[in-house]
This record gives structure tokens, sequence and C-alpha cells, in this order.
């Protein structure tokens, strides 16, 4: 986050203590102290003496700039943990405002266009990551971060390490998964890109894990590819597989588990896009006698 010779502020310091003390994600630490660092541009002076004015006009001036609701909303919670926890001055946030994000439908791929998608894939490695991706339900970034040693083929799992949450947990390994990833195991060794109790994507280092936007870029090179119109991202993978879990009259409280959410609501938002189970329901108009 900083380069060595970089001078740190002691604000700065503490700010960096109080997230590495609640054991923030490296990325949230980093969206933190770049809100801050915006703010204070705009202030033009530290920012631990902001008024509650200064940062009520610091919201109107993101909205004048046309900053989506997403990064507003994000520039708020940064701000309110400095003013939080770094300077425990929560009153100083009372003007803040958080803006309503109207919640959209995730888009859906087919059975058949997931198919594509894979097979579209330019090499074996993107094409077992996105297989993987699909069969499990992984968020791009627990995909990235697996290694060989998480594979169980007796219990049929793959182990997840402080997922979303910083929660591990476990995840579903079909048959044709495991025949997928040891295919691949088999490839990349021989090519000695995969070293022992390595990563299962290694980068082009080895060393080093396949990156979230090189997966990100692999899967919309496969979209395109696969002649699929729909915006896809590896999100949408993770979509595909609980609605259509759902479509096959899975418990959507297993869903909830496979998927690792907290909490129930999340998940049943799936209900509203599994077009298998609007189908089966039979309309009233349907029971109405007609003359």
């Amino acid at each position: 986050m900083t380069s060595p010779t970089q001078v740190i502020s002691p604000l700065r310091q503490r700010m960096m203590d109080d997230m590495r003390m609640r054991r923030l994600a490296p990325t949230t630490q980093a969206n933190y102290l770049r809100v801050v660092r915006e703010f204070t541009i705009f202030l033009g002076r530290s920012p631990d003496t902001a008024t509650v004015e200064d940062l009520r006009r610091y919201q109107l001036h993101l909205v004048d700039h046309g900053v989506s609701p997403v990064s507003l909303n994000a520039a708020i919670t940064g701000l309110k943990f400095f003013f939080g926890t770094t300077l425990a001055q929560d009153a100083l946030m009372a003007k803040m405002r958080p803006i309503y994000l109207p919640r959209t439908l995730p888009v859906i791929l087919s059975r058949e266009e997931v198919g594509r998608l894979i097979a579209a894939a330019t090499n074996l490695k993107h094409q077992t990551a996105l297989a993987l991706a699909y069969g499990t339900g992984l968020r791009a970034s627990e995909v990235t971060a697996l290694k060989v040693g998480d594979i169980d083929s007796e219990r049929m799992t793959l182990r997840v390490e402080q997922g979303k949450g910083q929660k591990d947990r476990y995840a579903m390994l079909s048959p044709i998964l495991l025949e997928r990833l040891r295919v691949w195991w088999r490839v990349a060794r021989a090519q000695g890109k995969m070293l022992d109790g390595g990563w299962l994507f290694p980068g082009l280092n080895p060393i080093e894990p396949l990156s979230t936007r090189q997966l990100n870029r692999a899967v919309h090179a496969a979209a395109e590819a696969a002649g699929i119109d729909k915006r896809v991202s590896m999100q949408t993978l993770r979509h595909s597989f609980a609605t259509h879990l759902l479509e096959q009259k899975v418990d959507i409280r297993v869903i909830q588990v496979m998927l690792g959410h907290k909490k129930l609501e999340t998940t049943a938002l799936y209900a509203q896009v599994a077009t298998d189970i609007l189908r089966e329901v039979v309309s009233p108009l349907e029971s109405l006698r007609t003359e």
C-alpha cells in the first residue's frame, strides 16, 4: 500500500493500525486509505480537522461529479471507518447519506451456454478454472486462491480457506470436475507449470496464482468466442450454478451453505430467476372455466 521510502503520517499510521487490528482484507484497507486520501485532497487540509458541513459538501461534490452510487457508498463506508474508528467521532458523519441501490436480477446462462462458454476458453487452464467456477459456485477470488492440497478426492470436496468474510468452508467436487482437474494437473506438471503443493491455477510465474483480473479477461474472451451476447463475468457462473441447483430441486438452505452466504435472503434471490421453476407453476388463469 505504501513504498518503503514514503513517509507515513501518524494519523495514516493509526488508521492502518486500526484496520490491521480488525484484520480487514488488504483490498479493503487499500480502498479505505484511497477514500481518505481523496477526501483530504478535496478538503485541502488534514482530514482530522473536517467538520460535519465539510463532509456534507464532499458528498454533494461526488454527486455533482457523476460518481456512481456504488462508488459513493464505498466512499461513505471508508470515511465512516476513519471518523468513527480512528478518530472516534461518529457524529461527524451525521449528514452523510448512503444512496439506495435498486436490486437488479443477475444474468443467468443456460446450461447449453455454460457448456459453450467453457469450451470456448483459449487454453486448458482457463477451461478448467471456468468449469470449476461453475461446478462449485466459488467466487473468482476463491478459485484463484485454491491450492492442489485443497482437493480431497476421497471426500469429494474442495477446501475453501478464508473465503469472503474470512471464513473457511467446503465446496462440492463432482466426479466430472475431479477428472477435469486431474487432466489439468497432469498437463501442468508435465509442462513444469505446477509446483508441489502450489497453486491449482498458477500464473505465468508458478510462484504466483492466476489473478482474478486474468480470470475475468478469460471469461470475457470465452463469452465473445462462444457468441454469447449477455454481460458475462465470473460472477455469472456463480449465479448460474445457484440457479441451476435450485431448478434441480436442491434445498435453498443447502445452496446457501455451498455459496457461503451469511443470510438466506441473499440466496433466495435466485428463486426469481429460476425459470424452470416458474414454468412449473400453474397460473390461476388455467383454472378458470370458460363458456
